[in-house]
């Protein structure tokens, strides 16, 4: 797919201001993420409508309507990323002032030159409940109802059906990344914290010496875990600097004496992290 931003100075690079339109006939999700791919490549401010859904012309005379407008008052063309299977609305749509890429098709074609034959897409195919996926998407609901059932230590019970366990300092990044692998993977993750009263005598739990092999340590700049507490319990002994190096001090020292492996989730995405852990662990990666 090639994307051309004719106002854009290669000599230049201060952002510009653009507005994005994420359209499809589904969820929208495909859209928005190959878009923001793309458009991550350029130095853009971005006001961005995402607009999932939209299976009738009515529907697309609309977005177009608006198209226009925000043409009309910026002189600038909307860049329009859409996955959509009706030739009626992906004609209306094209037909609108924005700078339109169907980010599907353009890679469909040279895929159907390739192995000699013809798509054939379907409506909300990629996220839709299908026969195929029904299997991938209840286990998908059953990684979260686990996930969220063993989240911050709630329950060390059924840890046998943990795919990975997540310890580390309170506020590292345990229960987010914990939640991506299960919404996003289908991965049943756990997590529990070390606190502040453990770091006088800090070793492993028993209920977690069992499932070793399954931990997966977090830790973070003591500086950026200062800030981070600081916004729940400002100026208090559990934000303070001097604290937050003294647990991650400890609980770095535990998984080095264990053989744990472990990432500073400091200048990393809960999506980074997520990948990392599923690489580290040779986890399975389930895509929805």
């Amino acid at each position: 797919m090639i994307l051309s931003l004719n106002s854009i100075n290669c000599d230049n690079n201060e952002p510009i201001d653009r507005t994005v339109f994420f359209i499809s006939d589904g969820t929208a999700i495909t859209a928005e993420v190959l878009g923001h791919a793309v458009l991550s490549q350029f130095p853009l401010r971005m006001k961005s409508y995402t607009l999932p859904f939209v299976s009738t012309v009515e529907r697309a005379e609309e977005i177009k309507q608006k198209i226009s407008e925000i043409y009309k008052k910026s002189g600038a063309k909307p860049l329009v990323f859409y996955s959509i299977i009706s030739p009626e609305v992906k004609r209306v749509i094209n037909s609108s002032e924005g700078f339109c890429q169907d980010i599907v098709q353009s890679l469909v074609l040279p895929l159907e030159k390739e192995m000699g034959i013809q798509a054939s897409p379907k409506l909300n195919k990629t996220h839709g409940l299908t026969e195929k996926n029904l299997s991938k998407y209840d286990a998908r609901i059953a990684a979260i109802e686990y996930t969220l059932s063993h989240d911050d230590g709630i329950s060390l019970r059924n840890l046998d059906q943990a795919q990975v366990i997540l310890i580390g300092v309170s506020r590292c990044g345990k229960t987010p990344t914990s939640l991506y692998l299960a919404m996003q993977f289908g991965i049943q993750a756990a997590n529990y914290p070390f606190t502040a009263d453990d770091m006088d005598f800090l070793k492993l739990p028993a209920e977690l010496k069992e499932y070793q092999h399954k931990l997966f340590g977090l830790t973070i700049a003591p500086e950026r875990l200062a800030a981070i507490r600081g916004e729940r319990r400002e100026n208090s002994r559990y934000a303070s600097i001097r604290q937050c190096r003294i647990e991650l001090a400890e609980v770095e020292a535990l998984f080095r004496k264990n053989n744990i492996p472990y990432l500073n989730t400091t200048n990393y995405s809960v999506e980074e992290i997520s990948t990392k852990v599923i690489d580290s662990m040779g986890l399975a990666r389930r895509m929805f």
